[in-house]
């Protein structure tokens, strides 16, 4: 995922160059969610996204008005499109209608990527935000979009939901203009404009996901209330050859983006993940996951054992395939303080061998991961609050911002500190110092950081009911008056939660520096100091690389 923010006032889009290709998202049903939201995650990974808070304001527009379009990716302009004449206010990937947009890039036929197209898959996204009041228009939106100016991006998986609804949509564009010169020197350009897409609706009481590996299959072809798709969709892969069955045997992905080992063990193996969480009998799909069976495919749905809390679906951020035959604590790249990160490349070569490690949701190159939460029982605008944290996903803390609010927390504002400009007063800079100091002695420091999660997080929720309450009084009153209340509420909390990292920072710094442990003893001008050193299996294999040569002679049998 690579991403950038789109300047508030609408008709000028700046964007900063950010590399990757590594986002996970997942899907919430109304009927599998504890308290009966809709929601969706995401995360969006990069090593050169700097993670902040994105805002657009609502805003009206004169008729005729025009769009630039940046690639989301470079800042390469890319040309204009009409302006709506109203937009919605917008924060993060949630509209103040609590419609939600999340997405993972899987690539697909590289033919496939059109380079006169005007719209990039992150100019989709934050438009059809900007413009949508339900998960449904925002597909139209999108879809129209690429109809009439072309889809500049690769392949794109995109979550959308709303306070009812969600959906998983994939697309795909159709390729460059193709110049086309005849015998006698006439030169025509053949241009298959647009994309070709599949949105499904996730059945009620189910979950879904999907993370950089195209993901729909089959699917219905005369079921438009849970299935839409371009009408192209099959007779495009049929004009260029690459499928020649019945429609009903029609699978986008195994057309588009076919499966191979990367896509299974780096991409669907996360989703797997998540499902094997929450879901008896996935164990089956293992091999899938493990990119030793391409044939065994997983679902594009599952229903979990029970519904799943909002605390849960932190929990589906916070994977590193615990308790599976992947967990990355338990393999000799986890060091001996059992870390859950590998510093990249993902792969690597032992006498012309390929190795890899594996690629879990929670990495340390998040640049920013959120949970969006639609609640149909809170009308609009004060119903939707995208959970929002910085950083890795497994020490960050997700802190509520409602998407009514009418600004962001300095702390997590756009143009507080960037990649390379180091801000002391920046939410991305401060969760950094926590996360990467704690790389250094992960078993050791991660139970301190957890702890202190947890209470920030348990606190917000049980703060969320009051808001509800208070914010439902004021819009009684006055509408105004509720978002400004919960405006207030949500920087409040949003700087909260950097200023109690910093307090961590402090606090693990000088406990846990120089490889101690040092613990307060009242009363004594010293702490105690503790030095538990490596695991014994750390040291057995110092001994097994090494043999002797840090033996100490004479102390044979000794114990």
């Amino acid at each position: 995922m690579r991403k950038a923010c789109i300047l508030a006032l609408g008709l000028v889009i700046v964007a900063l160059a950010l590399p990757s290709r590594a986002c996970t998202n997942f899907l919430i049903t109304k009927g599998a969610s504890a308290d009966g939201s809709c929601m969706i995650s995401y995360s969006a990974d990069s090593h050169t996204l700097y993670g902040e808070l994105y805002h657009w304001a609502a805003a009206e527009y004169p008729e005729g008005a025009m769009l630039d379009i940046y690639e989301w990716d470079t800042g390469k302009y890319l040309g204009k499109i009409k302006q709506a004449r109203k937009t919605f206010n917008v924060v993060g990937n949630m509209n103040e209608n609590q419609v939600a947009i999340g997405e993972t890039t899987y690539g697909g036929r590289e033919e496939l990527v059109d380079t006169a197209a005007t719209v990039d898959y992150g100019s989709l996204m934050y438009i059809a935000l900007q413009r949508a009041t339900t998960a449904r228009e925002a597909i139209k939106i999108m879809t129209d979009l690429v109809a009439e100016y072309g889809y500049y991006s690769e392949g794109e998986s995109f979550s959308i939901s709303d306070a009812n609804e969600v959906w998983i949509m994939e697309m795909i564009g159709k390729g460059k203009p193709e110049i086309i010169k005849d015998k006698k020197g006439r030169i025509t350009v053949k241009y298959n404009k647009g994309a070709v897409w599949v949105a499904r609706r996730i059945p009620d009481g189910y979950i879904s996901g999907h993370a950089n590996q195209a993901r729909i299959t089959t699917f219905p072809l005369n079921d438009p209330e849970n299935c839409l798709y371009s009408p192209d969709v099959i007779t495009f892969a049929r004009a260029k050859g690459w499928f020649s069955g019945d429609d009903k045997d029609f699978s986008f992905s195994d057309t588009y983006a076919p499966v191979n080992f990367e896509g299974a063990r780096f991409c669907e193996a996360r989703v797997w993940s998540a499902f094997n969480k929450v879901s008896a009998g996935m164990d089956k799909y293992l091999d899938y996951a493990e990119g030793k069976n391409l044939h065994n495919r997983m679902p594009l749905y599952v229903k979990p054992d029970h519904k799943l809390t909002l605390q849960d679906v932190f929990g589906l951020m916070r994977d590193y395939y615990q308790n599976t035959p992947l967990d990355m604590t338990k393999d000799f790249g986890a060091g001996p303080y059992g870390s859950i990160v590998r510093w990249r490349p993902l792969t690597w070569k032992v006498d012309g061998v390929e190795y890899c490690n594996e690629r879990a949701v929670s990495t340390q190159q998040t640049g920013f991961s959120f949970i969006a939460q639609s609640r149909s029982w809170i009308p609009n605008p004060l119903g939707g609050i995208i959970w929002f944290g910085v950083d890795d996903t497994y020490s960050t803390v997700y802190t509520p911002m409602y998407t009514c609010m009418t600004r962001v927390p300095e702390t997590y504002a756009v143009g507080n500190g960037s990649m390379m400009s180091f801000s002391d007063n920046s939410a991305f800079w401060t969760f950094n110092q926590v996360s990467n100091f704690a790389y250094t002695r992960y078993n050791v420091m991660i139970g301190d950081i957890q702890k202190k999660q947890s209470e920030l997080e348990n606190y917000y929720m049980s703060l969320v009911p009051e808001m509800d309450k208070l914010a439902k009084e004021q819009s009684a009153q006055s509408q105004a008056k509720a978002v400004q209340l919960l405006t207030e509420f949500s920087v409040s909390q949003g700087n909260n939660t950097v200023h109690e990292w910093k307090n961590l920072y402090a606090y693990l710094f000088t406990r846990y520096m120089d490889g101690n442990i040092k613990t307060v003893i009242p009363g004594e001008k010293n702490p105690k100091v503790s030095q538990p050193g490596y695991s014994e299996d750390f040291y057995r294999n110092i001994v097994k690389e090494t043999g002797e040569k840090f033996k100490v002679i004479g102390t044979e049998g000794q114990k």
